[in-house]
């Protein structure tokens, strides 16, 4: 496959599933947001997801003080913010548009359709009267194109590297995720000497929980209260949870192993590696070590991890 057809179709997926967990995010503060706070808690959680989704300085330097409604705003419908959800629609449906033959006519009229749709709930205001209500849109068209992908696509190179697409993106996303909420919530569960540290309000751990489609999940697997060190173990180690580092890391290897024609692939000899660090890590060992590092660690892999793939099968990114 041509590396050029093969980085529109990676991005394509990634930048698909970006506008999903944009939403996914968005949506996690949003709820939280109608609970009971103080409004200097309330910007403090605001800001902590704009800086770790690297937006801080660029929001700043537009709109100034940071505001729920401003940063809203900016991360949905702000076409000069290129993490924006209306960006990444657009970005996808570029792509798409790219290597239109091939793709299915189903995935092309799908993706299609989102980018038609979403400018016309835009304009229409339709985002302002319920966000909410938007943003589970936004994640029913990226779970509809993903099904549509799966259910009709040949399973060749193009479709391997459209799942690498997607399982990247997800395993950087979900880390930003499980990272913004427990850092907002200035949540060190072990200090110095391993002791418990505070507590959480369950109304908080549920809304991460849903986030990430996982609270019927959590309460499958755990059958018990909600505590943060479970929320943890379940979005970072569990192989069964769809949304986790571990399941995201075991898609990016399996994918990557049927592009790779290279045994001694770099790219999956670091996809290898970080996978075997969550599948034998243990969460009292990330927690005793600190949570907001060991994730923080895992994003700067997962970056060095695509700029590999780039160099190794698509086309490169050029500074």
């Amino acid at each position: 496959m041509l590396s050029r057809t093969a980085d529109h179709l990676y991005w394509m997926n990634r930048y698909t599933e970006r506008a999903e967990n944009t939403a996914r995010m968005l949506h996690v503060y949003y709820e939280t947001s109608l609970l009971p706070q103080s409004a200097e808690k309330a910007q403090v959680g605001w800001q902590g997801l704009l800086s770790i989704s690297e937006l801080l300085p660029a929001y700043t330097a537009q709109h100034g003080e940071i505001t729920a409604q401003g940063v809203m705003a900016f991360m949905v419908g702000d076409g000069e913010n290129p993490s924006s959800i209306i960006s990444c629609l657009r970005a996808a449906r570029e792509n798409a548009r790219a290597v239109r033959g091939t793709l299915t006519t189903e995935v092309w009229e799908t993706l299609n359709q989102t980018w038609l749709e979403v400018n016309r709930m835009l304009r229409s205001g339709q985002f302002d009267r319920d966000p909410g209500e938007f943003f589970e849109w936004v994640k029913f068209r990226s779970h509809l194109s993903r099904g549509v992908t799966v259910g009709t696509m040949l399973m060749d190179e193009s479709f391997y590297f459209l799942r690498l697409g997607t399982f990247l993106e997800r395993a950087d996303n979900t880390a930003r995720l499980v990272d913004v909420k427990f850092h907002a919530l200035q949540s060190e569960f072990y200090g110095v000497e391993n002791q418990r540290v505070q507590e959480y309000d369950f109304y908080h751990w549920s809304a991460i929980l849903r986030s990430v489609s996982g609270f019927e999940v959590y309460r499958k697997v755990y059958r018990n209260v909600i505590v943060p060190e479970r929320v943890a173990e379940l979005l970072i180690l569990r192989p069964d949870m769809p949304r986790s580092l571990h399941a995201s890391m075991n898609e990016v290897v399996s994918n990557l192993s049927m592009v790779a024609s290279d045994p001694a692939s770099e790219s999956l000899r670091l996809a290898g590696r970080l996978r075997a660090d969550l599948q034998f890590g243990r969460i009292g060992e990330i927690l005793a070590t600190g949570l907001h590092a060991f994730l923080t660690q895992h994003l700067d892999r997962v970056n060095a991890l695509g700029e590999h793939i780039s160099r190794e099968f698509l086309v490169p990114v050029t500074n």
